[in-house]
């Protein structure tokens, strides 16, 4: 922390290693330059003890704990066999979180992942009462395997949990542990037997990222050895539960907040500056959310990266992973095989960084 400071700090400057101004104010009871520094160093032991039992998923570690730091949920879309049930658990231990893992399937109820309150009797006295008995989403970090196999009622029951960051069982309120954070998967191969998340739930995740299959390389070494997360020796867990939301106290630069919110208004096509690939294939665009965990994420490159300032490059790398899952292809999109990351890579190409 900063000494003798009783007010948030005015930080004018240049952001470490880009030509961008700052102006912001950085508020020395939440973040300081010296955390930055410390974080970044932390996370990077992390990236090292992961890498250790995962091989070939180096960008998409980057993002996650990228969203990390900006206090968010992620969701995993891939082909089995691509390590992503591996690489969370790999993650949570070497982060020394409590993990729990939940599959989900269609016979999945809301008190699965919730709990549900037991019938039980004092010995003393003979009175019946019901005791509470938590679920698994009362941990650090939950995977949510498959969250597209379980009905909607389900899916509603988790996806409240992660915004409200609490339960309501039996008319009572319990908090879940903090920091709570959600990774969920899906598999993009089969459809049959699923339940697709509404847009409106979708908008809840911070990011969406897609594994794609390892290089030749990578898939060497896989095939030539076994890893296990337990392998993992943990970081003290204190530490790196700070480091969820950190970014949120960085300052955002005027500019690039603006580029930010140009990049997610350009998504829609009922807007006058679009893109003509916009209002010729898109049915809904992002809203105003996708702004707000766009620039969480960019924060969030930026921690672990060492500076104090996202840039535009930040938000430029954090676009198509936080927009994804957020536009609403039309008919003639689907028809033509038209690929939601093209179009967002032709989105960014058009919209000028400052």
């Amino acid at each position: 922390m900063l000494a003798g400071t009783a007010s948030p700090l005015p930080y004018l400057g240049k952001v470490q290693g880009s030509g961008h101004d700052v102006v912001g104010k950085m508020d020395p009871e939440k973040i300081s330059p010296s955390q930055i520094e410390e974080a970044a160093g932390l996370l990077a032991q992390v990236c090292s003890k992961v890498s250790q039992v995962v091989v070939g998923q180096e960008e998409v570690l980057r993002f996650l704990l990228a969203a990390l730091l900006a206090g968010g949920h992620g969701l995993l879309i891939g082909v089995p066999g691509l390590a992503k049930t591996l690489l969370v658990r790999s993650l949570a231990r070497a982060l020394g979180w409590q993990f729990r893992r939940i599959q989900f399937t269609p016979d999945l109820m809301p008190s699965d992942i919730l709990g549900s309150e037991i019938l039980q009797v004092d010995p003393q006295s003979s009175e019946k009462y019901f005791k509470f008995q938590p679920g698994p989403v009362f941990t650090n970090l939950l995977l949510a395997d498959e969250i597209n196999r379980t009905p909607p009622k389900t899916q509603a029951a988790l996806l409240e949990a992660m915004q409200e960051k609490q339960v309501t069982v039996g008319g009572k309120t319990y908090p879940l542990p903090d920091p709570f954070l959600v990774l969920a998967t899906q598999n993009p191969i089969e459809q049959e037997g699923t339940y697709p998340l509404p847009e409106a739930q979708l908008d809840r995740f911070l990011l969406s990222l897609v594994l794609s299959y390892p290089a030749q390389a990578d898939e060497e070494k896989i095939a030539g050895r076994l890893y296990r997360p337990e392998q993992i020796e943990p970081l003290d867990q204190d530490r790196t539960k700070a480091l969820v939301g950190l970014a949120e106290a960085l300052p955002t630069p005027p500019s690039v907040l603006s580029y930010a919110v140009s990049l997610v208004r350009a998504t829609r096509p009922q807007e006058k500056d679009t893109p003509q690939e916009v209002r010729s294939y898109v049915e809904w665009g992002a809203g105003p959310r996708a702004a707000q965990h766009l620039l969480l994420l960019a924060k969030g490159i930026a921690v672990l990266s060492g500076r104090f300032a996202p840039t535009a490059e930040d938000v430029s790398d954090a676009f198509v992973p936080a927009l994804r899952h957020r536009i609403i292809l039309n008919f003639r999109a689907i028809s033509e095989g038209i690929n939601r990351d093209a179009l967002l890579e032709e989105v960014r190409r058009r919209i000028p960084a400052p």
